[in-house]
């Protein structure tokens, strides 16, 4: 029998019942979402973080804020989004160092790339090429290679280690080709050495060289992708000229904490994907060198096999680089 004490105390309590449940229920975003890249502003990363988040702030009606924490090759930033609360708020812009390089040569790494995120979506490729100075009378990949076996041929990265670096060791197993390694700081600073001449040539991103095409100072012999670049009609790709199955890139997609409830993920992976299907933004990622993703790898199913894929063959590339982690 309800009485009337019961009554009222059913009633008393509605409210907060109700406010319990917009609460725990709250749709999801309902403040800014903090996107963690783990490098310096102005590189590909922060790049694409700034691109994709101001397009995903369209479809999901909240601002995305660009943290920059640069360190430790990226790790500083993986851990500290590692180690983020997983409720949607903070993620993380993943790309080859901190993914799938830093675990093969950093000692000791403070988070565990494959069990502490969860992938939302591959958001960028900038595939790697192989550029030559004029002075070397290689003019395909054939004779690049025929001639690394006659005479010392250099060939710059962006450092030991480096993504480009691996890409450089797999390209002489595959090949046979005996290129030798001369390590940067980065892409941009072995630029002036490739130019005047100071070191043959590089294993690059082709956005990197993208400017200087054209100019005489360099050739293009190959791009490591499946097809030829829009904007480098004229490279040919290593596949089209023997290098089978041959393709390596820079990569940057988006990831959240492990544990991020999957209907949150489902929210972000169609945010970017919408996102990565815009024409304005697929052509500024165009105009960089880079590759448009599949709607495939868009996916937080894709990114996650993209991944896995990427960590075995840097496995290897470390132990044909002789790279322990230190």
């Amino acid at each position: 029998m309800l009485t009337r004490r019961i009554l009222l105390s059913t009633i008393a309590a509605a409210p907060l019942v109700s406010l319990a449940s917009r609460t725990a229920f709250a749709a999801y975003p309902d403040k800014p979402i903090k996107l963690i890249v783990p490098f310096a502003p102005g590189g590909n990363a922060d790049f694409v973080a700034r691109l994709c988040g101001e397009g995903m702030r369209g479809s999901l009606n909240q601002p995305f804020v660009v943290e920059n924490r640069a360190g430790a090759g990226g790790s500083l930033g993986a851990e500290a989004a590692a180690k983020a609360a997983p409720d949607g708020y903070t993620l993380f812009t993943g790309s080859n160092g901190p993914l799938t390089v830093n675990p093969f040569v950093q000692a000791k790494l403070p988070y565990d790339p494959l069990k502490d995120f969860v992938a939302v979506g591959l958001a960028n490729l900038a595939p790697h090429c192989i550029a030559v100075h004029e002075t070397v009378k290689a003019k395909t990949l054939a004779e690049l290679i025929a001639l690394s076996k006659t005479s010392p041929v250099n060939i710059g990265t962006s450092g030991v280690g480096s993504a480009s670096h691996m890409t450089l060791m797999r390209f002489n197993a595959a090949t046979g080709a005996k290129l030798e390694h001369v390590p940067y700081r980065s892409g941009g600073a072995l630029t002036p050495d490739l130019l005047s001449g100071a070191i043959n040539g590089a294993m690059t991103e082709l956005s990197t060289v993208l400017p200087h095409i054209g100019g005489g100072k360099i050739r293009v012999l190959a791009v490591a992708s499946a097809k030829r670049a829009p904007k480098a009609p004229d490279v040919p790709t290593m596949i089209e000229q023997g290098v089978k199955d041959f393709t390596a890139a820079s990569y940057v997609g988006i990831l959240a904490p492990a544990k991020t409830p999957p209907d949150i993920v489902k929210a972000l992976e169609a945010a970017l994907t919408k996102t990565l299907n815009d024409k304005a933004v697929q052509e500024k990622f165009l105009n960089t060198g880079a590759e448009l993703v599949t709607d495939t790898l868009m996916t937080s199913a894709g990114f996650t096999d993209f991944i896995k894929r990427e960590f075995e063959q840097t496995r290897e590339a470390a132990k044909l680089a002789g790279i322990t982690p230190t």
